[in-house]
């Protein structure tokens, strides 16, 4: 929990700017006291409540207590996320990971679900939007996780990331399927992923990188730790 004290009111002045533009990923309205919350609050993955007309995060104290820091939404963004891995013919586990355009690391290939659309399908998109990747015919069958709050450095009290991971595991393979990094991800390449510890050690060494914060837990429960 952030201590009281250290409570602040902050949206990032390309929040600001985007609203302005009439970009489509940001509320118009500045005020979330004038949203009617009954619709948003019933649709939640992760029920939330509301102060005073407000959104409260359900799951932490973020130090930005008004506002919404980054995000362009008020309360919850229910957001995919691809998990893609394969065995090489070592036995060592490969995961797909992209550099996200905004610096904030490697991440899982991942982004909004639209209204209406199966967290799975989003997934699936995204990832294709992302990669590039072409996954095999025989690949018909994802399972999906349970809906899971992540701890993006974005949030604020008041804006927060809850997202739903589906996993594709190709089995082992000779090859690594072709991969390139587009849309919001810089750059798109197989990681070395038996466990968490080597996953992060190859990013640090290979790469020169570091996982984005808000998928360093969901990995982790993911990959499991070192055996």
């Amino acid at each position: 929990m952030v201590p009281q004290q250290q409570h602040r009111t902050f949206t990032h002045p390309d929040v600001l700017a985007a609203i302005a533009a009439g970009a489509s990923w940001a509320d118009p309205e500045t005020d979330p006291a004038r949203i009617d919350w009954t619709l948003r609050q019933r649709a939640a993955a992760i029920p939330f409540q509301t102060i005073a007309g407000r959104p409260v995060n359900p799951c932490e104290s973020t130090g930005i207590r008004y506002g919404r820091n980054e995000l362009g939404h008020w309360g919850e963004q229910l957001c995919a996320d691809a998990l893609v891995t394969l065995t090489d013919r070592s036995g060592r586990r490969w995961a797909l990971m992209v550099e996200r355009s905004d610096g904030h690391g490697w991440a899982l290939p991942g982004g909004y679900v639209e209204p209406g659309e199966d967290p799975s399908d989003a997934a699936i998109r995204e990832l294709s939007e992302e990669t590039g990747i072409l996954l095999p015919d025989d690949v018909a069958e994802y399972d999906a996780d349970e809906p899971r709050y992540v701890p993006d450095p974005r949030a604020s009290d008041e804006a927060w990331m809850v997202t739903v991971l589906t996993r594709i595991d190709l089995g082992t393979l000779p090859y690594f399927p072709r991969v390139t990094g587009a849309d919001d991800a810089k750059r798109a390449t197989w990681v070395y992923a038996d466990d968490i510890e080597t996953l992060t050690a190859y990013l640090r060494a290979r790469l020169d990188g570091d996982i984005f914060p808000a998928h360093r837990a969901l990995l982790t429960d993911a990959l499991g730790p070192k055996k």
